[in-house]
């Protein structure tokens, strides 16, 4: 099984982390800007973790085989705080770093006239720059969020096909299923989403446009749960080719929209060290603008 996990905090993680995906058959991540847990109150912070994200995460994934890739944003929280309003002239610069392949996190926390303003700016510089968005659904009041987000994302007018809307669940699922916009599910150890909750919803509604994710981060959470959702496919009847559609190719077409995914160097490989597992369209090619 050869896994991406489209959206892990590995700033958050350890290096033991990075060694146990490996082992799992995590060959490539995509790791988004967040809040970190405690408020950051200067532009300069967020200079230094965007550099690090593009920089140092990259590295120590190398060291593992997992090929790193980054999605750079002012946050939603982080959004409401005056101090980092000028994040938002920062974004810009490195979103034409090769390694960052979408513009994210944006979305709502809590809703508020600040988070409209920075979640439609940032919306149209994944426009002006041609890439993906990975949108950010609240905590609370999750049905409104997600429907307000997709009207913000109408809005826009980016291409939908362009846009994941992440953190859905049974509830809001079907807000996102007919828009024309990839479907983002975390899965967790005590919310959110769980492998069996995840393989009814896969059941119910099929593979495509689904992203499963870990989105491992600071708190309680388990960057292995990729893998134990693949598990919990296959011993509900899914195909190895399902598995395979929903944990590797299907992340690979959405941030492959970037023309940055160079997955040259990932390992396309199965358990048994060969490369005779299914690839797929998208698998294991360096996808690059004007290139194939």
């Amino acid at each position: 099984m050869r896994i991406f996990d489209p959206h892990v905090h590995m700033t958050s993680r350890t290096t033991d982390d990075y060694e146990a995906m490996a082992a799992a058959g995590v060959r490539a991540v995509v790791e988004p800007s967040f809040w970190l847990g405690q408020p950051r109150t200067s532009p300069g912070s967020f200079a230094d973790y965007f550099d690090a994200l593009i920089g140092w995460e990259p590295f120590r994934a190398g060291q593992f085989g997992i090929r790193h890739f980054a999605t750079i944003a002012l946050n939603p929280k982080e959004a409401n705080d005056p101090r980092c309003r000028e994040v938002l002239e920062l974004v810009p610069r490195y979103l034409d770093k090769d390694a960052v392949v979408a513009v994210g996190e944006i979305g709502y926390d809590s809703m508020t006239p600040q988070e409209d303003e920075a979640f439609a700016v940032q919306l149209g510089l994944a426009v002006e720059y041609d890439l993906p968005a990975l949108v950010h659904t609240p905590h609370r009041d999750k049905v409104r969020g997600t429907q307000r987000s997709l009207d913000v994302v109408r809005e826009s007018g980016i291409e939908p096909g362009r846009v994941a809307i992440d953190h859905l669940n049974e509830v809001t699922v079907e807000l996102v299923r007919d828009t024309g916009c990839w479907l983002g599910f975390s899965i967790y150890p005590d919310t959110k989403m769980s492998p069996p909750r995840m393989v009814e919803l896969l059941r119910r509604y099929g593979c495509e446009r689904m992203l499963v994710n870990s989105a491992a981060d600071w708190g309680r959470s388990d960057p292995l749960l990729t893998l134990r959702t693949g598990e919990a496919m296959l011993a509900a009847g899914f195909t190895e080719d399902d598995v395979d559609r929903v944990l590797w190719r299907n992340p690979v077409e959405f941030y492959g929209a970037s023309g940055r995914l160079d997955l040259a160097d990932a390992a396309e490989v199965d358990a048994a060290g060969d490369a005779s597992g299914p690839t797929g369209e998208f698998a294991g090619n360096s996808i690059k603008r004007g290139g194939a």
